[in-house]
């Protein structure tokens, strides 16, 4: 809403700004890759040209300076720079989610730690953003469980759990896959 507001009320400024001449500098697989990823759309149908993407990330990072976001749009449309993916998916929309990167530590070594970090890791996914979890706490194979007086499957089971998730909670809805990076110590005992 606030970005919907800083453009009705400088869009004239704005519009003035925007080279729609400079659409035509993209080749055809540039322009289908913004056509299929970046574009935002309404109902399947694509709303806005790549000009008026690059103006959108430029309001939503500069909000009511509106002298930056038309210096940051020039540079962006003459191709001197470009923002990371979650910027240009996100950047001036309802979810302003723009970080590349998320490193995350497993929220402990249980089935309520483990899930807790699972759905952390589909909603930030879900946003477009890349995960790296660290799982040295789990517990090996064959180790003791005292609540249920069993022992751990490891971590194995548990990394084909993330894997599917990382699948199917793909990055802003389908618009690239999801990216999960699992590092774990090399002292740990499923390691031997």
């Amino acid at each position: 809403k606030q970005v919907y507001e800083i453009i009705c009320a400088n869009y004239e400024r704005l519009d003035a700004a925007i080279d729609f001449k400079r659409d035509f500098g993209f080749d055809f697989f540039g322009f289908k890759t913004l056509e299929r990823s970046y574009l935002l759309k309404v109902d399947g149908k694509i709303v806005e040209r790549p000009q008026h993407m690059l103006m959108r990330v430029a309001v939503g990072i500069h909000g009511e300076d509106i002298e930056q976001a038309i210096q940051t749009y020039d540079l962006m449309s003459r191709k001197y720079f470009t923002h990371a993916t979650p910027t240009l998916f996100n950047s001036g929309t309802p979810h302003p989610q723009m970080s590349s990167c998320f490193l995350l530590t497993m929220k402990g070594d249980s089935i309520d730690g483990i899930y807790d970090t699972l759905t952390q890791c589909a909603k930030i996914s879900k946003s477009a953003g890349g995960i790296g979890v660290s799982i040295s706490n789990i517990r090996a194979r064959d180790s003791y469980i005292r609540g249920t007086n069993g022992a751990s499957n490891g971590i194995v089971p548990m990394l084909r759990v993330y894997n599917d998730t990382a699948r199917y909670v793909d990055q802003g809805g389908g618009k690239r896959k999801g990216s999960f990076a699992m590092y774990l110590e090399p002292w740990h005992a499923d390691i031997f």
